[in-house]
């Protein structure tokens, strides 16, 4: 699925409709408060981004998607009229895969598409599967099983285990969890992680042992019970 933010209905229909055309599955967005419910429910593959949005302008928005672990890596091109070099550039240093400038060729974008596809599907054939005793955890195919079994989680509950799991044997705070999958770092007293680790101890069966409490700091993933 590739997402485009975009602001202007004409750009974004045509964008959309080209896609399509080439058998790619798209979805629009207009603004940032419909954009991010939709990234939190399902990643998308590629992020087609303008950078003069209403509510949050682009840049902000890249390099929050770069700031978080399940979002780091996801590929962004960059749509819009800022054509200076400074501009460029400063797209670029947030962590654009690619830049294009308003107006655009429909096939030369369709081009940089498949690009940019083409290198994130290479990076991601190179990442194996995180296996931490008899658990497999597969960021590409968002799948989590134990001894072989799958076990279903929600998007949430995935961002959370991913991130404990990917920092395995290190005790992380509650605010840098609560930031990092609720965007709530200044709420240390929210009790939206503890439910959230009650509810994947039980999922995950005997492997919730895993997750260890670490008193006056947050949580730890361990390797072995």
């Amino acid at each position: 699925m590739i997402y485009i933010l975009e602001d202007d209905d004409t750009i974004r229909k045509l964008v959309i409709y080209a896609l399509k055309s080439q058998a790619y599955e798209a979805q629009g967005f207009s603004c940032p408060s419909a954009f991010w419910p939709a990234v939190e429910a399902s990643l998308p593959s590629l992020i087609l981004l303008d950078l003069m949005l209403p509510e949050e302008d682009g840049i902000s928005i890249l390099n929050r998607l770069r700031s978080h672990q399940l979002t780091c890596h996801i590929p962004v091109i960059i749509l819009t009229a800022k054509s200076s070099e400074l501009d460029r550039v400063e797209g670029l240093d947030a962590g654009a895969d690619d830049y294009v400038i308003k107006p655009f060729s429909i096939l030369e974008l369709l081009a940089r598409v498949r690009a940019v596809l083409r290198r994130s599907e290479q990076g991601s054939q190179e990442e194996k599967d995180l296996r931490i005793g008899d658990m497999i955890i597969s960021v590409q195919r968002h799948e989590v099983s134990v001894d072989g079994r799958l076990v279903a989680l929600t998007q949430k509950e995935f961002s959370l285990l991913y991130l404990l799991a990917s920092h395995e044997g290190s005790a992380m705070r509650r605010s840098e969890l609560l930031d990092q999958v609720w965007q709530l770092g200044n709420e240390p007293e929210n009790r939206t992680l503890d439910v959230h680790i009650r509810t994947l101890r039980q999922k995950l069966g005997k492997a919730g042992d895993y997750i260890e409490t670490v008193r006056g700091i947050g949580y730890r993933f361990k390797a072995s019970l």
